[in-house]
């Protein structure tokens, strides 16, 4: 077979196997046997292998995985993945729907899309011209990690689009939401189980950990699924309802829900919400409520966005998943904060997946309302299907009851006489008092701030315990022959968490920032709060006035932020840790608007070898530009690296002016 033929076969062979693909994965209708399919995709394998200048981007044989990744690359989403408002309770719609209504005016005929709320997690796709090119997770909604690798890996997921009823838009990026089916799952654990390792608690986690592998044959081999259920960007695609775009994404190929339905009054929502629950453990994926969606697009642009979250559409959740068990003991808990709470010790029940022996009882208010004691028999339940509560005392005829709940007068870690604050009991011994040095360090090395392996709570709390960290810049001080005598460690144990805690020393900014724990500061705004100051030293002597006028900050956070960098003990803390402990890395504060490329248009297109492409739009936007999506007569230039798309020839076609690298980076230093 020479070059030609083989460039013909695997074309041929590639469409073909991923016509079974989708056959089997995504329409349950397989129409060859299993031996029948190996046996083409192994001729594709082998062709690719003689000629692997030949092989496709979308060809069906990289799903199987391939090179190991020592870490992911952060991706900015093409727009913006929010969150869902929602609530629990059917009073919740009707007050949505008086909302929208009343916004749109009463002339307005008004339609919603319903579906499911799946329980998975939430994923970003990109394709330029048809090819998936990147694939990241929600993240923060603004940034998250590029598993592209991943994704190809699951074979629901279409390396290539089918414009065969429905031309594809030259950029498209879709929402989908990556899970795991009941029956896969529950498969997949007992192979687990029966190789001696622990299986997942539930489908959803799964699923996440199978997006954040970084060898892409180990996601190949899980069980993964997907629904698309939104178009974020989509260059030319003149459509007027989410109803058409869901019909859309179905002929370009996607799997899209068959339990989508749409009405036109608040009766029919909550009739179907009644309808999703009554069948929610016969439907072979894990769902957690029902999503409504306004379908007119054009209303949708009318209501707008808050920061967190469209007004076009509401979430109502499913009630939380809810057990009986033995209310054991209630302790008092010190949070990193000063809070304590009492804590409800339960006979361990399993919840949703779970199996849950603590649940939080809030405040000593909360203690007496629900009148809960040592020794009642209680409902709890996971709010949001996540944190343990107990709901509810079950009276017991004829049981004699333990005497009811006080809060210590002294704080259980420290000793310190406890304050009360509204309904709060509060240690206001701050870092000297261990249970809040404790929570402070689990909270430091946590994922989202200085991601130290390692430095779990029970860690934590040995350190502090053991006098080897006092206050919070010691732990960069800790050495590993001071740690070897200690319960649970060894010398390699004892050398991995020194090496973690050196990389962590050198950290960006925003991580540093959610790390120290700020009042009302979260990992979001701790990412707003650096992009927009650049440097420590700007943001420490910041006033509320110039905080405000941060993304997501308000006036009440404003205030805590700066009150934060003011406390004496705090200024102490930060001069202690920068002395040489913790290196940051910081950039130049975002630029106002205004620059020399004020009002221009860009559009990107093809790879550039010295910039990503966010880098570029960075430096386009740093200088007052905009960068676009789609070429047209009011476009400023379009940027070509290598490889460009049908941008490129649009914008031959159309006069505009066209900047190669060069030019490019010629136009940034003017």
């Amino acid at each position: 077979m020479d070059r030609e033929e083989a460039k013909r076969r695997i074309e041929q062979l590639s469409a073909e196997v991923e016509r079974h693909n989708v056959l089997y994965h995504l329409r349950d209708a397989p129409e060859i046997s299993d031996e029948a399919y190996d046996t083409l995709f192994r001729e594709l394998k082998a062709l690719e292998t003689d000629y692997p200048d030949l092989m496709r981007s979308d060809s069906p044989t990289q799903r199987v995985g391939g090179a190991v990744l020592e870490g992911f690359e952060t991706v900015r989403h093409t727009a913006p993945m929010l969150s869902l408002d929602s609530a629990a309770g059917e009073d919740a719609i009707v007050r949505f729907d008086e909302r929208v209504r009343k916004t749109l005016g009463e002339d307005v005929e008004v339609a919603y899309v319903l579906e499911p709320k799946f329980d998975g997690a939430s994923l970003e796709l990109v394709y330029e011209d048809g090819i998936l090119t990147v694939a990241a997770t929600r993240g923060d909604g603004i940034e998250g990690e590029g598993i592209t690798a991943n994704a190809r890996a699951i074979a629901a997921v279409p390396l290539s689009l089918d414009a065969s009823r429905r031309p594809i838009p030259s950029l498209l990026s879709v929402r989908a939401e990556v899970i795991m089916e009941v029956g896969p799952f529950e498969e997949h654990n007992a192979r687990l189980m029966a190789e001696g390792r622990t299986p997942f608690s539930n489908p959803r986690n799964a699923a996440a950990g199978a997006l954040r592998q970084l060898d892409s044959a180990l996601t190949a081999k899980r069980p993964l699924t997907i629904f698309v259920y939104d178009v974020l960007v989509a260059e030319g695609l003149r459509l007027a309802t989410h109803w058409e775009v869901l019909a859309a994404l179905e002929e370009w190929g996607f799997r899209v829900t068959d339990m989508r339905r749409r009405v036109t009054d608040v009766e029919a929502i909550v009739a179907k919400f009644r309808e999703f629950e009554a069948d929610r453990d016969e439907i072979p994926f894990e769902i957690d409520g029902m999503v409504v969606k306004l379908d007119s697009l054009a209303d949708r642009e009318a209501l707008g966005m808050t920061s967190h979250h469209p007004r076009w559409a509401f979430a109502m959740k499913f009630p939380p998943r809810r057990e009986v068990t033995r209310l054991l003991d209630i302790v008092a808990s010190v949070g990193r904060t000063g809070v304590v709470t009492p804590v409800a010790m339960l006979r361990p029940v399993e919840l949703s997946g779970v199996t849950v022996s603590r649940a939080t009882l809030h405040n000593r208010e909360e203690v007496v309302r629900k009148d809960v004691r040592k020794g009642d028999k209680v409902r709890v339940q996971r709010a949001g299907d996540v944190i343990p509560q107990v709901v509810e005392r079950i009276p017991e005829r004829g049981r004699r009851r333990s005497p009811p709940f006080e809060m210590p007068e002294r704080c259980p870690s420290c000793g310190t006489e406890l304050v009360e604050r509204g309904p709060f009991t509060l240690c206001p011994n701050g870092l000297d008092c261990p249970a809040q040095l404790a929570g402070r360090l689990i909270h430091l090395g946590s994922r989202n701030a200085l991601d130290i392996e390692g430095l779990g709570e029970e860690t934590a709390k040995l350190l502090v315990s053991e006098g080897l960290v006092r206050r919070l810049p010691d732990l960069f001080d800790v050495r590993a022959e001071q740690l070897t005598p200690l319960e649970g460690f060894a010398e390699k144990s004892a050398e991995a968490l020194v090496r973690g805690i050196a990389k962590a020393a050198h950290t960006p900014l925003h991580r540093f920032l959610f790390g120290l724990g700020i009042p009302e500061v979260g990992a979001t705004v701790a990412k707003q709060l650096a992009r927009h100051f650049g440097r420590l030293v700007t943001l420490r002597e910041a006033e509320e006035e110039e905080l405000v006028a941060v993304l997501g900050v308000g006036p009440i956070m404003a205030e805590a932020i700066a009150g934060f960098f003011r406390e004496p003990h705090n200024v102490e803390l930060l001069d202690a840790l920068l002395d040489g402990r913790v290196n940051l890395e910081e950039g130049e504060p975002a630029k106002p608007a205004g620059g020399p490329f004020d009002g221009r248009k860009f559009v990107l297109t093809g790879a550039l070898a010295g910039f990503t492409r966010d880098e570029a739009k960075a430096e386009i936007e740093g200088r007052g530009g905009r960068v676009v999506s789609s070429v047209t007569g009011k476009t400023d230039y379009v940027v070509v690296g290598d490889s460009p798309g049908s941008k490129y020839a649009k914008a031959l076609d159309i006069g505009v002016a066209i900047l190669d690298e060069a030019a490019f980076s010629d136009l940034l230093s003017t």
